[in-house]
């Protein structure tokens, strides 16, 4: 169960490093209008925590039920 976590984890950070080096190089020969509106209103801050929040329950779903599907998984052994 923890391998299991700990390999989806790190499966997720490394395609997340990815796509965020690929941003970077598109960010320099571009500039996007729309974030800088959005920074200079302080709505990209919101944008940003709701993301973290979306996210952070997905895992936290994710982990509860691979706990309760090893409980039931001992259980019937």
């Amino acid at each position: 169960m923890y391998n299991s976590f700990l390999r989806l984890f790190f499966s997720v950070t490394g395609i997340l490093s990815i796509c965020l080096v690929q941003a970077q190089d598109s960010l320099q020969t571009e500039k996007p209008q729309m974030a800088d509106a959005m920074r200079s209103n302080g709505k990209i801050y919101v944008v940003v925590a709701v993301l973290l929040i979306i996210l952070a329950g997905l895992f936290l779903y994710l982990f509860l039920t691979d706990r309760k599907l090893t409980r039931i998984e001992h259980k019937n052994k």
